[in-house]
């Protein structure tokens, strides 16, 4: 019989272990790759946000008077001071970005305070008008004014909640966002006995594009995930699941459901 020690001096008369190839560059690349995970977020973040203050600078700081720039600014205050002229020079330039941004910020305000006001409600009234006499003027207008009021709104014009929805076929679920519950002619025409719901189903990877759909309630599948998260799964192209049994289980919950009504 074989016991502990001869399966010990087969261990040791066997083929050593195999040894572990050097690879100098194998940490240097892991290093990198985790690096580029951490510093591209934050370097195109950064980069988006000085863009779109340079572009809103470029745009509002020439309706600004010449005596606010920061360079009148600034040679009004100290341009006169020696130890300012002895440290910067005398042809001194200074490009704050920013200020652009603060003074449409400011501007933008004021304009919101003065429409909420009886006069500025009617000037506002006064100047659709005009507007509305124009032919091309008045159906731009009256679209972007639509897509800033559905945009901008300080009311509950957002989806509700997300959920799933059979499409294009019976069989296969999308990701979709509950946008309210039909009214009107489209609720009068579809001869259905429960509510009819209208769903956005978002494409990937740009959720601003898709398709506005009409389902009865009991199609719609709500999840438990916010529509942020829900937004996140459909841009990354299920890439990023913030809760993976939340999907599952609902399909599986309507399966369920179904079933008997099938039979």
């Amino acid at each position: 019989m074989m016991d502990l020690k001869d399966l010990k001096d087969m261990v040791e008369d066997g083929d050593p272990a195999p040894q572990r190839r050097f690879r100098p560059f194998a940490g240097f690349r892991n290093n990198f790759l985790a690096g580029l995970v951490i510093v591209i977020p934050i370097a195109i973040t950064i980069w988006l946000i000085w863009t779109f203050v340079g572009w809103i600078d470029s745009w509002v700081m020439p309706f600004v008077p010449g005596a606010y720039h920061p360079d009148a600014l600034i040679s009004r205050w100290f341009g006169d001071s020696e130890w300012f002229v002895r440290l910067f020079g005398e042809d001194f330039h200074v490009n704050v970005r920013g200020i652009g941004v603060v003074f449409f910020l400011i501007f933008t305000s004021l304009v919101g305070w003065v429409a909420k006001g009886v006069i500025g409600r009617s000037l506002m009234s006064w100047g659709e008008r005009m507007v509305a006499r124009v032919p091309i003027v008045r159906s731009l207008y009256n679209g972007v004014k639509q897509i800033a009021e559905t945009i901008f709104a300080q009311q509950d014009s957002k989806f509700d909640k997300a959920c799933l929805v059979e499409y294009p076929r019976k069989g296969i679920w999308a990701i979709a966002f509950i946008s309210t519950t039909a009214k009107g002619e489209i609720d009068s025409s579809i001869e259905v006995d429960e509510p009819i719901i209208s769903v956005f189903l978002p494409t990937t990877p740009n959720p601003t594009s898709g398709f506005l759909l009409f389902v009865p309630r009991h199609s719609v599948v709500e999840l438990d995930m916010s529509v942020e998260d829900a937004a996140k799964l459909v841009i990354s192209a299920g890439l990023v699941y913030p809760n993976g049994n939340d999907a599952k289980e609902a399909a599986e919950s309507l399966a369920e459901a179904d079933a008997p009504a099938g039979a």
